[in-house]
């Protein structure tokens, strides 16, 4: 063998370890912390920016937070914050309870006011201003954030959404609390084998997916 052809055998050995590399390298998946690929993520829900409404035109669901305001009254109060239970219904002044569930604002401003005229007022305004619709997930999940409420959702739909837990997520005690202070423990485990355990989640609600101790 000459110069020339051992040369040339060497080009081609050096020239099959690039191609091999390049192949290499197009398989390569960069792992998160801990050595593990990142799992594949679901299309995000755009976080709330602050001030929005989303419920303008959209009936009042669970959850919602309503500014409730009372002028063209003596001494008017300033606007109170209203809370829908899981039963629909609001709490006002004076022990006033009204069902707020399904209602459109403007018709739940009128219902409000036939609460209190004649009864409490010659004559009131009532205005009902809707919050943000929002709810939050943190904890040991992907992406933990607010996020927008824009429909019928589910725990384990809400965590989907915040891109799923991570391995360090303890499934078995994750808690919701209510926007009227509610709180509740829930075994995801059982919630992926039964639906039944799969509760709601309302605007307001917070999710939190806690660490485990160990691995």
């Amino acid at each position: 063998m000459n110069v020339r052809e051992w040369v040339g055998g060497w080009g081609l050995r050096l020239a099959g370890a690039g191609l091999l590399a390049l192949v290499l390298a197009g398989c390569y998946t960069p792992s998160e912390p801990g050595g593990q690929a990142p799992a594949a993520q679901p299309a995000p829900v755009v976080a709330a920016p602050a001030g929005s409404s989303l419920i303008g035109i959209d009936n009042i669901r669970v959850g919602d937070k309503l500014e409730v305001l009372f002028t063209d009254i003596p001494d008017s109060p300033p606007g109170m914050l209203a809370v829908v239970r899981e039963d629909g219904t609001i709490t006002l002044p004076f022990g006033v309870t009204v069902l707020a569930k399904g209602k459109k604002a403007g018709d739940l401003q009128e219902e409000i006011r036939k609460e209190y005229v004649p009864k409490y007022y010659v004559r009131l305004t009532v205005t009902v201003k809707p919050q943000e619709r929002v709810f939050y997930v943190g904890g040991c999940v992907r992406r933990p954030d607010r996020y927008v409420f824009v429909g019928e959702i589910t725990l384990l739909g809400a965590i989907r959404v915040a891109g799923d837990f991570t391995e360090f997520a303890k499934r078995t005690e994750v808690t919701v609390t209510r926007a009227d202070g509610t709180t509740l423990t829930i075994d995801c485990k059982k919630a992926i084998k039964n639906p039944r355990y799969d509760i709601p989640i309302y605007p307001g609600d917070s999710v939190h997916v806690p660490q485990r101790i160990w691995w």
